[in-house]
């Protein structure tokens, strides 16, 4: 049975495949399902409750606070740093031919070099030859935000591995 939910964003429906599960963003505004915020009014609560309440907010405000004092000064540089770099990281992934997203995060992934790979192959009974040939080339990509790294076939590795896989008539 297929379920439905309304997008808290765009109030767009989303209808979730049975196979592959709940969506985690909106596949229409992209924004994250479970990170709409609400927030409690107290209207029917009585007051020792809504004093209750006022204080635990004000205590979270003072937290908040700190984060604002020249004490964390390494947090507010890492912001300022790497708003700095927003401009320079966009401009590379525009030069890339590829700017694959990052698995974790999904933020454009810079391309960090090319690394040539050589391994024994397996001969697959399938086929009775191997996927690649050794050496092949491969590109590691970097994400700038959560710095997780990617590796991908080079575009010469995936146009032999296709060749390989390809049946000859």
């Amino acid at each position: 049975m297929e379920e439905q939910t309304i997008c808290p964003w765009c109030d767009t429906e989303i209808v979730w495949d049975e196979e592959i599960g709940p969506e985690k963003h909106c596949p229409h505004c992209e924004n994250e399902l479970s990170g709409y915020r609400t927030m409690q009014i107290g209207i029917d609560r009585d007051e020792d409750e809504q004093d209750d309440n006022w204080d635990e907010e004000q205590e979270e405000q003072k937290q908040d606070d700190s984060y604002n004092d020249e004490s964390n000064e390494g947090f507010r540089q890492m912001n300022v740093s790497w708003l700095a770099a927003e401009e320079t990281i966009r401009q590379i992934t525009d030069s890339q031919e590829e700017a694959p997203e990052c698995p974790s995060c999904r933020e454009y992934m810079l391309e960090a070099g090319k690394q040539t790979v050589s391994l024994q192959p397996t001969v697959h009974a399938v086929t009775g030859k191997p996927v690649i040939q050794s050496p092949f080339e491969t590109v590691t990509y970097i994400c700038p935000s959560c710095f997780q790294t990617s590796t991908v076939l080079s575009e010469k590795a995936r146009n032999q591995m296709l060749e390989l896989l390809a049946p000859k008539e």
